[in-house]
């Protein structure tokens, strides 16, 4: 098997476990034949030649010009960008451009920790032989590109504070190119269990394979 490389970039806040929720795709992504490498900061996006894939959890922080520059281009080359909740879907929120790669911005969870279903909505080999899923953990509210090819949503219900919610369908999982490269987001994985729950945590993985070059 030939070897790939992967880049886990990972920081930010730590209320979304950055390093145990990364760590818990690095043996994946060593079983199927990626040499990892681990950083915790975005200098990494400085010197990304060869690399295969970037999995970021970095959430909300900053990122310096020359590092976003480096990001950017490595995946308008090919490389493959990948991951979940808050670490790549609220990363970076003075950085508009960077939201133009991801293909959407975390706006609210209004609910808090609410039971909610994921409903699978596309033909795609990521989603293969899913039809839906409950969890209970933070229902993202986001703010998407059109141009995303959207894999799952999910229904919102009504709350006395954010009326206008009620029955808004919300992208959950989705998949978009930024020249070369592929970008695939899952919204839900706030908490470690969240990435456990099956459904989950093989959508992740087939997503971190379809991202890669």
């Amino acid at each position: 098997m030939t070897t790939r490389r992967a880049v886990v970039v990972r920081g930010g806040w730590e209320g979304h476990s950055p390093v145990e929720a990364t760590d818990l795709f690095i043996p994946f992504l060593e079983q199927n034949g990626y040499e990892v490498t681990v950083s915790g900061s975005t200098e990494a996006y400085l010197d990304l030649d060869g690399v295969d894939l970037i999995v970021q959890c970095v959430t909300m922080s900053e990122i310096e010009p020359d590092h976003f520059k480096g990001l950017e281009a490595a995946i308008r080359r090919g490389t493959g960008f990948a991951g979940w909740h808050g670490g790549i879907a609220d990363s970076f929120r003075k950085n508009v451009d960077y939201s133009f790669i991801t293909g959407g911005q975390f706006i609210s969870h209004p609910h808090g920790f609410t039971d909610y279903r994921v409903d699978i909505i596309a033909d795609d080999p990521i989603v293969d032989n899913i039809a839906h899923f409950d969890v209970h953990t933070e229902q993202y509210y986001v703010h998407a590109d059109p141009t995303n090819r959207v894999l799952a949503t999910t229904t919102f219900e009504a709350h006395p504070d954010y009326p206008w919610i009620e029955g808004a369908v919300m992208p959950v999982i989705w998949t978009r190119t930024w020249g070369e490269g592929k970008v695939f987001v899952c919204t839900v994985g706030h908490k470690l269990d969240d990435l456990e729950t099956p459904e989950v945590r093989t959508i992740i993985e087939r997503g971190l394979l379809w991202a890669s070059k």
